[in-house]
């Protein structure tokens, strides 16, 4: 149809690889209320007209394959009746009855596939209380719409601050120590590291590729290992830490943010591990710690995101980090900050290696090469050969609300990686929120939660006697 090509916007090699037959990735935000939903289905609509699909292209587009069998978006008309979900349970019930009805819930709509022949979203509005909040709005987006940090910027340009809605909101901040000696120290060891750092990158870019084609960490009780567990059901549960405390543990160690967390992370999962089978807590373990690419400062307005060349772009731009779990000894367990020692010592030398830029390209060869289906089965294999996901991301310090309902709280987890673990975390009003999301019946997320939350305490109480 003549004209046709005037309607189609190019996609992301990344958003192919997220939206094909080997891989689809699907995000969840939950953001819970503070009060009664007195949102209905057509105010819903009118909000999401007036401010959810303007915000980007991709939220009124679908995907399809041109003439010469390159995958596109494709500008439609969007009913939005098909996107908006107003569940409805028994009414006058228990809040538990109603947790689990939520619960059950969140785990059906995360194994249903977003229909392809209508843009890859959908909200769920559940009116009903919880133990954690008055209410709950679900936002279902697939992964290929954008990353975390992209969705994120979109989800806080349709919310104000509720103390002053026309002040927009802040991030906490992340400006790194500066100095002269700072300065002067870098520059002396500059040219050491630069030595290392070639070192470091053959290394873990060898190792990452031997991991993402033969090497698969062992089966254990974080990690089935059976075909198609991304088709299988899973449960989400969340807890609650204080970044005051968090940021406490980091300036006792002199580490970042992302090095508490993550030792908090994998002390907490050995723990679970060991609980349910001793002999695991010397299993082959592995966690894939995703990355932002973009050099944050904090969130950008879509506007932004969205310009030619702008340097926090609208996408996919994320990368992996491949973590190795300390094995749980003795030793460690008396020394637990030795968990956030060794994530930190990890994560710093793949930083200051050349590997994440070098699988990018290796990605970007697939491509060229066989295809983004073959890629999309390369990054699937990375994912499945590993034992679970860490991702996080920053959000707003100031109460935020949405059609001037307060919001409570937020949470985001991720459903289809061929993984039975994943962690995710965001902050929100001097709170980090923990998502846990397990195989059903393999994981016991309840379990799981709990040793992350002593994992947090005999952590935060080791760094206060430094």
């Amino acid at each position: 149809m003549e004209g046709e090509e005037e309607v189609l916007e190019p996609m992301s090699p990344s958003a192919q690889y997220l939206r094909s037959s080997a891989l689809s990735l699907t995000i969840f935000g939950v953001l819970e209320t503070e009060d009664h939903i007195t949102i209905d289905a057509s105010m819903a609509m009118s909000l999401l007209k007036d401010l959810f699909l303007p915000i980007n292209y991709r939220f009124s587009s679908i995907m399809v394959t041109n003439k010469k069998g390159v995958r596109k978006w494709k500008k439609v008309e969007v009913n939005l009746e098909d996107h908006v979900n107003v569940p409805i349970f028994p009414s006058d019930m228990s809040v538990d009855y109603y947790d689990e009805c939520f619960s059950d819930y969140l785990s059906q709509i995360a194994m249903e596939q977003l229909p392809q022949h209508r843009p890859l979203w959908e909200i769920h509005i559940l009116r009903y209380p919880t133990k954690n909040a008055a209410g709950n709005i679900i936002f279902k987006l697939h992964h290929s719409l954008g990353d975390g940090y992209s969705l994120m910027g979109a989800l806080l340009s349709c919310l104000q601050r509720v103390d002053n809605p026309s002040v927009p909101l802040t991030f906490p901040s992340r400006k790194p120590r500066t100095g002269l000696r700072t300065r002067r120290n870098q520059t002396l060891r500059r040219i050491p590291r630069i030595f290392t750092g070639l070192a470091h990158t053959a290394y873990d870019f060898g190792w990452s590729l031997f991991k993402s084609t033969l090497m698969k960490d062992d089966n254990s009780p974080i990690r089935s290992g059976i075909d198609g567990v991304e088709f299988r059901p899973i449960a989400t549960t969340t807890t609650t830490f204080s970044i005051d405390q968090l940021g406490q543990i980091k300036s006792k160690l002199n580490v970042t943010i992302n090095d508490v967390i993550t030792g908090i992370i994998t002390l907490g999962t050995r723990m679970y591990m060991q609980k349910a089978d001793e002999e695991s807590c010397k299993s082959k373990t592995t966690a894939l710690v995703l990355l932002n690419t973009r050099a944050i400062g904090g969130y950008k307005s879509v506007d932004e995101m969205i310009k030619p060349n702008s340097d926090m772009p609208w996408g996919n731009r994320f990368a992996f980090l491949q973590v190795p779990l300390p094995k749980l000894t003795q030793s460690e367990l008396l020394n637990p900050l030795d968990f956030v020692k060794k994530a930190h010592r990890m994560i710093k030398r793949q930083k200051n290696s050349a590997a994440v830029y070098l699988t990018g390209q290796l990605l970007s060869f697939i491509k060229m090469v066989r295809g983004h289906e073959a890629t999309a089965r390369h990054i699937h294999a990375t994912l499945k050969n590993t034992s679970m996901a860490i991702s996080n991301l920053i959000g707003p310090v100031e109460q935020m609300a949405l059609a001037n309902l307060p919001c409570k709280g937020l949470y985001f987890a991720v459903a289809g990686p061929p993984q039975s673990l994943s962690v995710t975390m965001i902050s929100y009003v001097g709170k980090l929120r923990i998502a846990v999301t397990a195989e059903k019946g393999f994981i016991d997320q309840n379990k799981m939660k709990v040793c992350i939350e002593y994992a947090f305490e005999v952590i935060y109480k080791a760094a206060l006697e430094v």
